[in-house]
């Protein structure tokens, strides 16, 4: 099972990463916050502080349009913000 499923880039994320030190993913669903922790240590060879998880339900979406009744569905997620101790920091732009 692979807990971490990718990391979350967007304005705000960003904002947390250089301001507080606080990293965003995407998570799998069962995983619990001992389980996110030690995967990140693992991975990036880090020290977590904290841990905090968010469940997104699935959206639904309809559009009344010209041809019809269109329908969309966004699924399910787990987010999980990773505080890191002092001094460390995870470089997502190292690879490119």
């Amino acid at each position: 099972m692979s807990i971490l499923i990718k990391p979350i880039i967007t304005e705000k994320a960003n904002d947390l990463s250089e301001l507080h030190n606080r990293f965003t993913f995407e998570v799998d669903k069962r995983a619990n916050k001992i389980e996110i922790k030690n995967a990140i240590e693992s991975t990036y060879g880090v020290s977590v502080s904290n841990v905090r998880t968010l469940n997104y339900p699935v959206k639904r979406n309809t559009k009344f349009t010209k041809k019809g009744i269109v329908t969309g569905k966004i699924g399910a997620y787990k987010k999980a913000i990773i505080e890191l101790a002092e001094g460390d920091s995870i470089d997502f732009y190292s690879n490119i």
